[in-house]
């Protein structure tokens, strides 16, 4: 009996070193794996749109990065195979990216690399962001602004917004110098859903209708005007545009360099691959 005994124990014990080398044997793999994977990560090519939050998020991840002119760009790169992946806004790749959009063989990865905010930018000190938030807060409280975010697919990642009342600024008032010449100029780039053209060449999207609401709220006309993005402050502070809106987001140096709105909308950089 005690013979059994011991012969069974010497097998439990048997037994349980096996699972332990078993266990230590997955856990080496699974952290081989994620080596793998982030080797993998590095050797590729990101295209991303320069000046971006999509360019600041791989650069902080230390990949490889091909900068290009927009975000609609570096989906070319991918089709295209010129680059391995792309880091683009949540937003667009729901709009462009998968079956029945413009890239059908393209598709969006699981993971969100980051999580961010939208806001309008204006000139520094511009009393334009007071006016833009106060003609949010209104159409936010009307129904207006729901209306239009459910036409373009973003009412998931809309903002509530505040109602604010405007006050013009007493000297070097931006809402004044935009009604004397009679034109609202909104700085933008091919951005679906935000911002993009119909079959009639004409300018529409979520942010685009929503800088239509405003230049109707000041009374004056609105021109949309294509920028190099990299170049967005330089653009404002030339006055070559009264303000940038196009899902821009709220960064510490934008916010740095430009008079921000509250933010309208949530949104995340995700990586886009073939």
């Amino acid at each position: 009996m005690k013979k059994f005994l011991a012969m069974m124990l010497a097998l439990v014990m048997a037994l349980s070193l096996m699972a332990c080398g078993n266990s230590q044997t997955a856990n080496d793999k699974n952290a081989n794996d994620a080596d793998s994977d982030a080797d993998t990560q590095t050797e590729l090519t990101y295209a991303v749109e320069a000046g971006s939050a999509g360019e600041e998020v791989a650069t902080e991840k230390g990949w490889k990065i091909n900068s290009v002119a927009s975000q609609a760009d570096a989906l070319m790169e991918v089709s295209a195979g010129t680059s391995d992946a792309a880091v683009i806004d949540l937003l667009m790749a729901g709009a462009m990216v998968g079956e029945g959009t413009s890239y059908p063989d393209l598709k969006v990865t699981d993971e969100k690399l980051n999580s961010e905010l939208y806001g309008v930018g204006c000139r520094k000190g511009s009393d334009l962001a007071a006016f833009i938030n106060s003609v949010m807060g209104e159409a936010y409280a009307d129904g207006k602004m729901l209306e239009l975010a459910k036409t373009y697919g973003v009412q998931e990642s809309l903002l509530e917004q505040s109602a604010s009342e405007f006050t013009a600024a007493e000297s070097d008032s931006d809402v004044k110098y935009i009604q004397e010449k009679g034109k609202l100029v909104v700085g933008i780039t091919e951005f679906a859903p935000m911002d993009y053209k119909d079959e009639n060449d004409q300018w529409i999207g979520f942010d685009a209708d929503m800088a239509k609401l405003v230049a109707e709220k000041l009374g004056v006309e609105v021109e949309f005007v294509v920028i190099d993005w990299d170049m967005k402050v330089n653009e404002l502070d030339s006055k070559n545009i009264d303000c940038v809106w196009n899902g821009m987001t709220l960064t510490d140096g934008v916010q740095a360099a430009m008079e921000c709105t509250n933010a309208y909308c949530e949104n995340a950089q995700v990586v886009i691959t073939k």
